[in-house]
């Protein structure tokens, strides 16, 4: 089944800005285990609470890419940018929509 793996990251003081850039370079190395998207989002609230996403079809996907040469690496040269532990949450996925591109703003009879 599908499924979103969440992982929520918490940057050390003064590295919001370093730790965001570090995630646009990890996470889209998920296409390469499987993942059929991804995102990182970050807080307007608190702007050193970052959410990292990935969609895969298969969670030993997730796992492969968890696990794999360039995450480890990752978070061995930036373990000091974040905050541990980081627990992140598989969770199957349910229903999700979007809207097509012609149907953004166009006015409901």
């Amino acid at each position: 089944m599908a499924g979103v793996v969440q992982i929520p990251w918490y940057a050390t003081l003064f590295r919001g800005d370093e730790f965001e850039a570090a995630l646009v370079e990890i996470a889209p190395i998920a296409l390469r285990y499987g993942a059929t998207d991804y995102e990182v989002l970050r807080s307007n609230d608190d702007r050193y609470r970052f959410f990292q996403l990935g969609y895969f079809e298969r969670k030993a996907d997730w796992e492969r890419y968890w696990y794999g040469r360039e995450f480890v690496d990752w978070r061995a040269d930036h373990s000091s940018w974040f905050q541990v532990p980081v627990v992140y949450t598989w969770c199957d996925r349910v229903i999700a929509g979007t809207l097509a591109p012609n149907d953004v703003g166009e006015p409901v009879s």
